[in-house]
């Protein structure tokens, strides 16, 4: 929780952007805790993210800086798996066009693979892994996932990453037309973190 009660959690990412939507999808599920994250931590080295899926990084990221920090830690590992791609970016989404975080260059270099797949094969998932690492070395892992397609065209303002361009099924909007309590009731993240938040509330 974002306010001044309960225990301190880490979130094990650097990206506000992420720090803000977890604390939204937490203080709605009323889990009691602060959230804070690994920039709260100047001298901690970022986790090399070598897993081969999205639940072996979640789960390295958050056992590493439990074990720094001596606080319970969560992190998340997620991504955009496109059909018509075997599934790739996959763990890779955050770094696909070669340097890490770049939203805008991962975006427009999956438009340019993409540009001769036609609209009936654009399928798409995003897929998110959610962990939590207690110091004394309890592991939990809990996933969650959207089914969508995405457009040709970035549209709108909201989220970060793909959102400009994946639209769940069922829905005309991108996830970035989304306000963000309608992306967070839909959205990957916000399903793993649902799923989480009965192990949160446990230390809490």
């Amino acid at each position: 929780m974002s306010g001044p009660v309960g225990p301190r959690v880490v979130l094990a990412t650097r990206n506000t952007h992420k720090l803000h939507e977890l604390r939204r999808i937490l203080d709605a599920a009323d889990v009691g805790v602060q959230l804070i994250s690994i920039a709260d931590f100047p001298d901690l080295r970022d986790v090399v993210e070598s897993g081969r899926t999205f639940a072996e990084n979640a789960l390295l990221k958050a056992g590493a800086t439990a074990a720094a920090t001596g606080l319970a830690a969560v992190a998340d590992d997620s991504g955009i798996s496109v059909d018509a791609m075997n599934g790739m970016p996959g763990v890779l989404s955050a770094r696909w066009s070669g340097r890490h975080g770049d939203d805008t260059a991962n975006l427009a270099l999956l438009l340019a693979q993409l540009d001769q797949v036609p609209d009936g094969r654009r399928g798409a998932a995003f897929v998110c892994a959610a962990a939590l690492v207690t110091p004394d070395g309890h592991k939990v892992v809990e996933e969650g996932r959207v089914t969508g397609h995405l457009v040709r065209e970035p549209r709108g303002q909201g989220g970060f990453g793909y959102d400009p361009i994946f639209v769940p099924d069922g829905e005309t909007r991108t996830t970035a037309e989304m306000s963000p309590a309608e992306k967070d009731a839909v959205s990957h993240r916000g399903r793993a973190f649902r799923a989480l938040a009965p192990h949160l509330r446990s230390i809490a």
